[in-house]
This record gives C-alpha cells, structure tokens and sequence, in this order.
C-alpha cells in the first residue's frame, strides 16, 4: 500500500471538485483548515447561500488514532482494539432549485494496525443521488456514469456495487430508500493494492460527469414555494439517514473528528410534518411511486 499517494491524489480530487462546482455556481468555497488532538486533521471546503447550492460541501480528512471507534469494528469485531490511519474525500451538494438533486460522493482509504500482526487496510465509498422532482433522463445518465466508472473492473461490478448502495442508502424505520441510489462499497482489499485504489480513484473521478449535466440541465427550471416546501420535507429524510446510520457520520463523531466538518452534510433548511402524505397522482407522489424503490435503470435504456 501507498498512503502518501492515496493522501496526493485526495488532496487534488478536492481541489478539481471545488474547482469545478465553484464554476458550476459562480461563487467560491471557504476554505477551514483543522486539527485534530488525538492526531491528524483536514481540510473543509463549504460554499454556503451560492446561486446552485444552499449548501456544498467538499471534505477532506487524514486523521488517526490508538482505538478504532465502534462505527468501524461493528461488522468486524476481529479489528477491535487496533489503532488506526484514515483519510479521504467527503461531498455533498444540496442545491436551491427543488428539480436539482442533492448529491452526494464519498472515496476513503483506512490502515488498522496492532503489534505483532501485519496492517490491514481497505477502501470504500460510492456515489448517490436524491432528487425531489426527479426525471428518468437523470436517473439514466447518473447510473449509466456509474456503471461505467466500474465497467474497468469486470462485468458483475456495477450490479453488486448498485445493490450494496440500494440496501445501505434505506431509512429503515421510514421503510423507504434516501434517493435513487447509485453504486456503493467498503472492505475493499482484493485482489491487491494497486487494483483497488484504481476503482476507487474511477468512482471519484465519475461523480462531476454523473452530476454536472442534471444539475446544469435543471438549475433554471422555475419553482415555487410548494416545491422549496417538499423539498424541506424530503430533506428531512437525508437528516434522519445521515444521523441514525451514516457511518462514515458515526465514524467521524466517534473518533473526535471536527464536528462542523462533519455535520456540514445536512441541509440548511429542511422540516419535518406529522404524518404527511402527497396528494394521490401529484408530482410528489410521483417520487414515491415511480423513483424511491430498486429499479434497474439501465436495463430501461
């Protein structure tokens, strides 16, 4: 493994991503170096009230510790007790206009060491997409860029990685998926080093072409006030998510990562109804009729 070319390559995704979406918007990130006291640290790049996004947040982590907190050894307990070396790029884009899905890509690579036994590492991350008034055109277009990031790898990549990313992504006490899904993975430590920092690097370097074009396509797109409305609503679900079962959120928090850093995912305005539901044959409801369940959009093409 190669930890000082995973960190140069994280450090100019960030900069290709704020570069990229500070164009897409018209205005610049912020930029917010920190530390961390148990080690490490990061750099958060935020653009907040921009012309495309209410909030877009670009990420960057590099931090380690003696003690693996529980998010990370929940499904591995043989990993507990190991110190730990952790980094990589977090993004999130919550955008104005309603007909512009929030978005949201994520590529880490950790170490879990411990004396007298070899290092284990591995790395995950994935790409998703939540719209609010969404279009079969842009469900198309992002998974196509998906598959395609992933095409490289073998055949069976896509499939399984879009599965894995349908079953995380679920709002299990709402019974409903956060979005439409895209591709997901972690653990990932086969066949070698080399291969699987190649798949990761594919997937980050997919995300602008996957979301880019919607959000140009649909940055302009008239709206009112019952559409910033249903927005808010559904943006309480991507709350309820990122809070109850995010791990790479549990992840931060439990091992004393900066908690704005962290918590920069969630949306500025958003709301929550008592046991509200859309109008039957309404643009809402057509969310959860023809777009929050497991479709494979490709095979739609």
């Amino acid at each position: 493994m190669d930890l000082r070319a995973v960190r140069e390559f994280a450090l100019a995704l960030q900069g290709a991503l704020v570069e990229r979406l500070s164009a897409l918007d018209g205005k610049p990130f912020l930029r917010d170096e920190w530390k961390r006291d148990e080690g490490g640290g990061g750099i958060t790049r935020v653009l907040e009230e921009g012309n495309v996004f209410e909030r877009a947040g670009v990420n960057f982590s590099h931090v380690h510790g003696q003690t693996l907190p529980p998010s990370a050894t929940a499904a591995r307990p043989e990993l507990g007790g190991r110190s730990f070396e952790a980094m990589g790029v977090s993004v999130v884009l919550h955008p104005r206009n309603p007909y512009v899905p929030t978005a949201h890509m994520n590529v880490r690579f950790l170490v879990a060491s411990i004396r007298g036994a070899g290092a284990v590492w591995w790395f995950g991350g994935g790409m998703d997409l939540t719209p609010y008034y969404p279009f079969a055109e842009d469900a198309r277009h992002f998974h196509r860029c998906c598959r395609d990031a992933l095409a490289p790898f073998g055949p069976e990549r896509y499939a399984r990685y879009k599965k894995w990313c349908d079953d995380y992504f679920f709002v299990r006490h709402r019974g409903e998926p956060r979005g439409i899904g895209g591709v997901f993975f972690d653990d990932l430590n086969e066949p070698d080093f080399a291969t699987c920092f190649a798949l990761a690097r594919s997937v980050a370097e997919h995300f602008l072409p996957a979301y880019v074009p919607i959000a140009e396509r649909r940055k302009d797109r008239a709206y009112g006030e019952r559409e910033r409305a249903f927005q808010a609503y559904r943006r309480g679900r991507y709350v309820e998510f990122n809070l109850v079962y995010d791990r790479g959120t549990l992840f931060g928090l439990q091992s004393g990562g900066r908690a704005e850093s962290i918590l920069m995912s969630l949306p500025p305005r958003v709301a929550w109804r008592y046991d509200w539901r859309p109008e039957p044959g309404s643009p809402e409801a057509q969310l959860y009729t023809e777009f929050l369940a497991a479709r494979d959009w490709l095979a739609e093409e």
